[in-house]
């Protein structure tokens, strides 16, 4: 019934059905648990929209406007995914509008729709018809320094009034919806400092070169929130956090132990520490090399009959990769391979399993070019 309800109102099913204000109070808490490294700027957040629900900010705007700077893979993305998920119900009710295709001033018409006598008329704006079926929701601006000023011109009524007139002149209301814009301007700045001054000084710090992107204009009306590079420990805490996900997704849909041991969350995190991306090469090495191989090796399993009731993945610090499979009949190795992350994968026997020799982490070292 609560599904129904939410699908002819556009109120999510998360924020019907919830105790909103214990949800509110608990909201940096429950953030901290999937951003790591960030607590400055999630309490910035969290006290924003206590504010906003406790009745005591302007009913005519957003719950909030927020713009994220900071350089990449530090978790700006992954905050608006994370406030969907508490406050809305889910990534349903996220709308992402990426701003670079907008980098044209004739392209605002794509956000809210093109004008009597233009190609289009009538078919609404990718951001103004989002926002009209989904009221309740988290917007995100990705890359918002890469729009033309044009186009975040027309933000200013959003900001200002919470209210957005489309092509066709009905107004479209974005009161109930949290806004956030994300940006790596200022991530130089950002990076650079040795010694990473408080949220306040650094927003000071780096406003010389938002203003290279963004109007005074716009940027008075948003709240600057800088966010840190992570730290080794932070870039850690983010791996775990990833493998227990994983771990989870193993036990819910086929009751396998995935256990692994401390090296290999060293040398993940190593290569985030070697590259600009971030934390968003965790994603990387774990989607594009570790579950290829484990469900490859799963899928063989099953096709054959045989049970597997654990699996241990493993590194050691020559960066070496492996997974052995464990059966409940014997708890015997059922197989092992010692370089999950190579292109070609090497043949295994199941027989004698020790003896397979143990080569570099290949798809790593082509894929960034490493030595």
């Amino acid at each position: 019934m609560a599904d129904v309800i939410s699908g002819w109102t556009g109120i999510p099913v998360g924020k019907m059905l919830t105790n909103d204000i214990e949800t509110v109070l608990n909201l940096k808490e429950k953030l901290e648990e999937r951003i790591i490294g960030q607590s400055d700027a999630l309490d910035a957040i969290t006290r924003r929209i206590q504010t906003y629900r406790a009745n005591l900010d302007d009913p005519g705007k957003p719950v909030g406007v927020f713009l994220l700077a900071g350089p990449s893979g530090v978790g700006k993305t992954e905050t608006a995914v994370a406030l969907s998920d508490i406050l809305y119900g889910g990534d349903r009710n996220m709308i992402v509008i990426n701003m670079s295709e907008y980098q044209e001033s004739y392209t605002v018409s794509g956000l809210k729709g093109s004008p009597p006598g233009y190609t289009g008329y009538g078919k609404g704006g990718v951001l103004t018809e989002a926002v009209r079926h989904r009221p309740y929701s988290v917007v995100l601006l990705d890359e918002a320094e890469k729009a033309h000023p044009d186009v975040m011109e027309l933000f200013y009524q959003v900001f200002d009034k919470g209210r957005l007139d489309d092509a066709e002149g009905v107004s479209v209301d974005f009161r109930n919806t949290m806004i956030l814009l994300t940006s790596n301007a200022g991530a130089d700045t950002i990076s650079d400092s040795r010694k990473l001054p408080d949220a306040r000084t650094l927003s000071e710090m780096i406003k010389p070169e938002l203003l290279k992107y963004f109007k005074p204009a716009l940027l008075g009306r948003l709240m600057v929130i800088p966010y840190y590079p992570l730290s080794d420990e932070a870039i850690r805490r983010i791996v775990r956090l990833k493998l227990k996900k994983i771990q989870q997704r193993f036990l819910e849909n086929h009751r396998i132990n995935l256990t692994y041991n401390d090296d290999l969350v060293m040398v993940i995190a190593s290569r985030c520490l070697e590259s600009d991306a971030g934390a968003r090469v965790i994603d990387q090495l774990l989607t594009h090399s570790l579950l290829p191989e484990l469900s490859g090796e799963l899928l063989r399993r099953m096709a054959l009959g045989k049970n597997c009731t654990a699996i241990y993945v493993y590194s050691d610090r020559g960066h070496r990769f492996g997974y052995r499979f464990y059966s409940s009949e014997d708890e015997e190795i059922e197989a092992e391979s010692p370089n999950f992350g190579t292109p070609s994968f090497l043949s295994k026997t199941e027989e004698n399993p020790e003896k397979l020799s143990e080569k570099p982490f290949g798809w790593f070292r082509q894929l960034w070019g490493r030595s």
